[in-house]
């Protein structure tokens, strides 16, 4: 072997711009040496740098596009809970407006039962569920203990008292329930 020859085989050789080898019958005869070899060799290092470059950048663009569509889906994450809420509060405002227009106590007492049962019945559907606390044992995952009363030893340690109701959302704690507990 001379010097500017390397052990390279004889029966393949890797061309630029193509992902596949081809053998040396395929294509014009070349002599395999040492500047052959490193030609190849660094344009096969540009098209390896070109291709980390374009995933590279293709991977920034893919974050930027999550964290875009991200904000987006935060910004507009309730929306669904406004436009049902807001059906509830267009009852409302006609209820307030019969309220004014009618003497009928038990017309007006009947139309807002139906107000606060199309709100129940909306907080349902979107997976807000109220928390049953009375007579439920105190319990500190879920209560938040507004004050004790003496309630006998049956009722010690229970919620006796419900102050403001606890809510959940999809099985998740979203609001503690305020509550009077015995002692």
């Amino acid at each position: 072997m001379q010097d500017n020859e390397t052990n390279i085989p004889d029966t393949e050789v890797v061309l630029p711009n193509d992902a596949n080898t081809e053998t040396i019958e395929n294509v014009a005869p070349l002599e395999v040496t040492e500047e052959n070899t490193i030609e190849i060799l660094e344009t096969q290092i540009q098209e390896q740098k070109d291709k980390y470059l374009r995933l590279f950048a293709e991977f920034d663009n893919y974050k930027r596009r999550t964290a875009k569509e991200r904000m987006e889906l935060f910004a507009t994450a309730g929306k669904d809970m406004a436009i049902a809420l807001l059906e509830v509060a267009d009852d409302m405002d006609r209820a307030e407006k019969q309220i004014s227009q009618s003497d009928d106590v038990l017309q007006v007492k009947e139309g807002v039962q139906l107000v606060f049962n199309k709100l129940r019945s909306t907080l349902l559907q979107k997976g807000i569920t109220p928390m049953e606390s009375i007579d439920t044992d105190f319990d500190v995952e879920k209560h938040e203990a507004v004050t004790e009363i003496p309630a006998g030893e049956e009722k010690t340690g229970k919620v006796v008292d419900e102050l403001q109701k606890g809510y959940y959302m999809n099985e998740k704690l979203i609001r503690f329930a305020k509550v009077v507990v015995g002692k």
